[in-house]
């Protein structure tokens, strides 16, 4: 018995070494983040009348609202570009359509004065309806215009009274047209209604929803949302893939968006020079109720059709959002002047729309596009995805092998001295 333990932790020892001896380290790629405008930042306030109610640490909703405006214009970065809107501040009367229309920007998106910013917040009384999907669409024209981040807080506390203009479908229209705008709203009201369409409208633009009862954490979650507009990031670009190679968009490296309906095609097309690496990722959002058991492929072919490499995902309907790659190396030439290789990535879903949900816009398309310089041996890389997994794959076999030897010249010798005894 001893004998054996001795055995495999030998065993495991070699394997260990093995292993370590022939890890090799991932290379690190640089990122390079290129200048960007000054982010941009709205809150959008709701000052509908519901706002007077009294269950806000013993206050009303628009006095916790009020306080934590005028803590985060304190502690907003110089950098950003910050405004306030409001919907339901101004219209008193019953008249429907006109209550609709109550949305106004209270301070301008730019360089903030926070007193006078302060000064404008102190006059808010709650008056009227609620009108979210006609500010949002204000918003959203308010934060138009260049490259930098952009971001809408949306503090409301029920849901939108102006149907049929459903604030989720806003939402949707927004992240369709590709301005890279993300909308995080907060509920003061735990009510299930209030929480489906304000996570909805969020989930529409990968923004986040929180539920907030309290005076203090208003406060903190606006400010984390303001501040988090001030950290640099990737732009994503907007772009628009065809339903044929031939006629696909030439994208370089970099990160893209697009719209993909159920079970449609999208096609790009990447030049690829020899020796370089073409590495590709896709991640498709189910920004909507979908049918359970869907999947996403990203192909790699040629311009006449056949497939280099694919990569593919499956899922279930427990995640949201659901992604896969691919690697596809190109081999050194031997002509200088050798032209580069035009490869179209072929993006297609297996979603299906659940009963009544809208199929249109399509869902969001988030596409990682890097060409690079490939390894020194690309057939390496390519060889059935392993990669330099083939050195990994190599050691476990001699492990194995000799492991079975030494296991098997213990046995002889054991069976060898019990027939001697």
């Amino acid at each position: 018995m001893i004998t054996r333990q001795r055995l495999a932790a030998g065993v495991c020892a070699l394997l260990a070494a093995l292993t370590a001896g022939i890890a090799f380290p991932t290379g690190a790629v640089a990122d390079e983040t290129a200048e960007q405008a000054a982010p941009k930042v709205e809150l959008v306030l709701d000052v509908s009348g519901s706002m007077r109610a009294r269950d806000m640490d013993g206050g009303s909703r628009m006095s916790a609202a009020k306080q934590a405006f005028n803590e985060v214009l304190d502690a907003t970065p110089e950098e950003v570009q910050l405004g306030i809107r409001t919907l339901g501040a101004n219209y008193r009367g019953n008249d429907r359509k006109t209550g609709c229309k109550d949305t106004a920007q209270l301070y301008p998106v730019g360089t903030l004065d926070r007193t006078e910013a302060k000064t404008a917040v102190a006059t808010l009384t709650p008056t009227g309806w609620t009108p979210i999907g006609p500010a949002l669409l204000k918003a959203a024209g308010d934060l138009d215009g260049g490259n930098g981040t952009r971001r809408i807080v949306l503090i409301s506390d029920g849901e939108d009274t102006c149907q049929p203009l459903d604030p989720c479908e806003v939402a949707r229209e927004i992240a369709a047209k590709g301005i890279g705008l993300t909308i995080d709203t907060l509920g003061l009201v735990p009510d299930a209604k209030t929480r489906d369409q304000l996570s909805c409208i969020a989930d529409a633009t990968g923004g986040t929803y929180t539920s907030v009862q309290h005076k203090e954490e208003l406060t903190d979650r606006v400010g984390q949302l303001v501040e988090r507009a001030a950290d640099p990031v990737v732009t994503p670009v907007a772009v628009q893939g065809a339903t044929a190679c031939t006629s696909a968009p030439t994208l370089k490296s970099g990160l893209y968006t697009d719209r993909e309906e159920f079970g449609q095609h999208r096609y790009y097309r990447v030049d690829v020079k020899p020796g370089q690496e073409l590495r590709a990722s896709v991640s498709v959002a189910a920004d909507r109720e979908v049918n359970p058991d869907y999947g996403v492929l990203l192909r790699a072919v040629t311009v006449h059709g056949r497939e280099i490499v694919r990569g593919e995902a499956a899922g279930n309907g427990r995640t949201d959002v659901i992604s896969t790659g691919l690697r596809y190396p190109k081999a050194e030439s031997d002509d200088e002047n050798a032209p580069a290789e035009t490869v179209c990535l072929q993006v297609s879903n297996s979603f299906s729309a659940a009963s009544g949900v809208k199929t249109t816009p399509g869902m969001p398309v988030e596409l990682t596009v890097d060409v690079v310089d490939g390894p020194d041996q690309a057939s390496d890389v390519a060889s059935f995805g392993l990669g330099r997994g083939w050195w990994l794959l190599g050691a476990l076999v001699l492990t194995g092998f000799l492991a079975g030897v030494l296991w098997g010249w213990v046995s002889r010798l054991r069976i060898a001295v019990w027939r001697t005894n």
